[in-house]
């Protein structure tokens, strides 16, 4: 049997709320893909459980707040080393979520705001926004908005990306990397993507080849991997570059499983056909 490589005896950990996605392309699955292929380990407590496919969500399930408490509590034996969230479904989940953050100070926090479905239907509320704006902001270390996400985050009255930026982190939260897919024609080149690093001690700004076609889960599977390099020890510039590159590469080799969005291929590292140990001869056999 080959010799294989030296395993780790020690992952960092990443918390994972957020939503359930039965397709796998988005919510707790994609983000457990991401963390592993980044170098972590997840430990997911469900927000909501979803009925979607890969073209729209249809509804939409809250856990009960008892429910998501008494989760992330059992997880208490782990030493967590960031925190990624997602899909926050109604108030009662944003205050477990709050709670469950402050019994963790310190911890990384990075949260992907899902407002909207790929598909288009809404996921939040105004009054939910609001709150999460107030609330839950102040404990996020770095958020990752698309430019509509952000728009909604900061109001009506923020016409500009920094403008609405610098409101979001007068709010409490600490950075933010905002994506640029939906960057409006003629603002950056038709064949490319820029992502800008909005941060009270630097800016930083990233153009990446545009892909084509639409995706479902590409938020999630970029907050999940900088989540997984925060967690590992990297810099906020660094983790916000690995998880770019990683999340492109993941897109870039999605597939489409029908006629509507494309699903990221987050494990693209593994061999397309599976490779099994060979049982080694002095195993014991009963």
């Amino acid at each position: 049997m080959a010799d294989s490589p030296e395993l780790s005896p020690h992952l960092p950990t990443v918390l994972v709320l957020s939503g359930h996605d039965p397709t796998g392309g988005a919510g707790l699955v994609a983000d457990s893909e991401a963390v592993a292929a980044c170098g972590g380990w997840a430990l997911t407590v469900p927000t909501a459980l979803t009925v979607q496919n890969c073209r729209d969500v249809s509804a939409v399930r809250p856990v009960p707040a008892a429910d998501l408490f008494a989760m992330s509590a059992a997880l208490d034996d782990f030493e967590i080393a960031a925190i990624k969230i997602g899909l926050i479904a109604d108030g009662d989940v944003l205050d477990a979520v709050v709670d469950i953050l402050r019994r963790r100070p310190g911890v990384p926090v990075v949260m992907d705001p899902v407002l909207r479905a790929g598909g288009g239907s809404d996921l939040s509320t105004t009054e939910l926004i609001d709150a999460i704006c107030h609330h839950l902001l102040p404990h996020v270390d770095i958020l990752t908005p698309n430019r509509q996400e952000l728009a909604r985050l900061a109001g009506a009255e923020f016409v500009d990306d920094t403008e609405r930026a610098v409101r979001l982190m007068s709010l409490g939260c600490q950075a933010l990397l905002v994506t640029g897919t939906d960057h409006p024609a003629g603002r950056v080149p038709a064949d490319r993507v820029e992502h800008t690093l909005h941060a009270p001690e630097t800016s930083r700004q990233w153009s990446w080849p545009r892909l084509a076609g639409r995706f479902h889960g590409s938020g999630c599977t970029l907050a999940s991997a900088l989540a997984a390099r925060l967690a590992a020890g990297e810099s906020l510039v660094t983790a916000c570059e690995q998880a770019q590159a990683f999340t492109w590469q993941a897109l870039a080799r999605g597939w489409q499983p029908g006629h509507d969005q494309r699903l990221p291929r987050r494990l693209w590292q593994l061999p397309a056909r599976p490779a099994f140990l060979a049982i080694d001869a002095a195993t014991p056999r009963q």
